[in-house]
């Protein structure tokens, strides 16, 4: 009898165990959780200038551009990011630059004209990410001619004996919306990264591919010239 309940006892035992090895394998392995989609603002300033110019710090006009975007991911490692921004293009040059001296006395006249073209820009950015925090991103920008505005500027330096009076003349006009494209297409791409789950640094470069000038016959033969917007982005994004 005793050697019956020990055997009823070793298996049950058994039984038990294998019942609790089955429940333990049965649970199920955790699975990488998809991030939510996230709204954000940025900003960033920008370094514009015209495709027929040459690549160099002279002809790059300084602006900004700042909106909102939504951050969609796709998958583990890519997303889709469209943004809505207001976009700062245009353009620097040095007309002329000219010095002449005589005797302990030399005028220096240079002469700077910008050209500042103001869109909203809706760029729609494909994202990879070969690590967590950073991205590579590369998409189409559309674009919509909002106002633009030609400024002239002349400054003359006077130096006489070290001392040295300068002054500057400017003048400026609003473009005719009518000698501009209402619709810009370019491509652009960038990389980033976020230094927290929030915040992040972005860089991208942008260039179109639409001319600038309409064909029409209100442009005369200096817009004409103008080929493409083209420039490079640094700036921040936060996620709320």
């Amino acid at each position: 009898m005793k050697k019956l309940f020990l055997g009823l006892a070793v298996v049950a035992g058994s039984f038990a165990f294998a019942q609790e090895v089955e429940t333990i394998s049965a649970q199920p392995q955790p699975l990488h959780v998809k991030e939510p989609v996230r709204f954000g603002i940025k900003g960033a300033a920008t370094a514009t200038q015209f495709s027929e110019q040459e690549l160099n710090g002279k002809n790059q006009k300084i602006g900004f551009n700042a909106g909102v975007f939504v951050n969609i991911p796709l998958s583990e490692k890519f997303a889709l990011q469209p943004e809505v921004l207001y976009n700062q293009m245009g353009a620097k040059s040095v007309v002329s630059d000219t010095e002449i001296i005589t005797g302990a006395t030399s005028v220096r006249t240079k002469t700077d004209f910008t050209t500042s073209l103001n869109y909203v820009s809706v760029p729609l950015m494909l994202q990879m990410k070969p690590s967590k925090n950073f991205y590579i991103e590369a998409g189409p920008e559309f674009s919509y001619f909002v106002d633009g505005k030609n400024k002239g500027e002349q400054t003359i330096a006077t130096t006489t004996a070290g001392n040295t009076v300068t002054q500057t003349q400017s003048s400026s006009e609003s473009i005719n919306k009518d000698d501009i494209k209402k619709f810009n297409v370019g491509l652009g791409l960038g990389l980033g990264y976020y230094f927290t789950p929030n915040l992040g640094i972005n860089a991208r470069y942008v260039n179109s591919l639409t001319h600038i000038a309409n064909n029409s016959d209100a442009v005369n033969d200096a817009q004409k010239n103008i080929n493409t917007n083209r420039g490079f982005q640094l700036g921040l994004a936060y996620k709320f």
